[in-house]
């Protein structure tokens, strides 16, 4: 499996123009796509953590939501995500919980580094992960958020 195939590009573009409609929305801008081992888009998702008074809804918990009742299923070890920025300790739960078989993420939260993921999910599954996946744009789009903050 190419690393930096047409398709995983693609994938990775919706789940940046994701994050952009969370930027538009004042949201922290992070996008997230699940796609079938078809190679289909399931669904996809933009934080919505202010919008919808949630600080739980992370773009990665309300795509994981979303396929889980629209196939109707608990698990996602048929699935692939794509998200915009590495993602954090309760969505790496949430991950491992449904098990996701890949992941694919961006930019990397400096918070967090992918031990972090090893030794928090020390007794769960743990998927494939593939990080920098357009890092360059996932990590732009952030960096301007947080700037117009400030």
């Amino acid at each position: 499996m190419m690393f930096n195939s047409p398709f995983k590009s693609r994938y990775m573009d919706l789940a940046i123009n994701k994050a952009r409609e969370a930027y538009r929305n004042g949201e922290v801008p992070v996008g997230a796509v699940i796609v079938n081992n078809e190679g289909e888009i399931v669904e996809s998702a933009a934080n919505s953590t202010i919008s919808n008074h949630n600080p739980t809804d992370h773009a990665e918990m309300i795509v994981i939501r979303k396929v889980l009742r629209k196939l109707s299923v608990n698990r996602l070890d048929f699935c692939d995500l794509y998200v915009t920025l590495q993602p954090c300790p309760m969505c790496s739960h949430a991950i491992s919980l449904t098990r996701i078989r890949r992941l694919y993420f961006g930019a990397y939260d400096k918070s967090y580094n992918l031990s972090d993921y090893s030794n928090h999910q020390k007794n769960f599954y743990k998927p494939e992960i593939v990080s920098g996946l357009s890092e360059d744009k996932c990590s732009r789009l952030l960096k301007d958020f947080f700037r117009e903050l400030r």
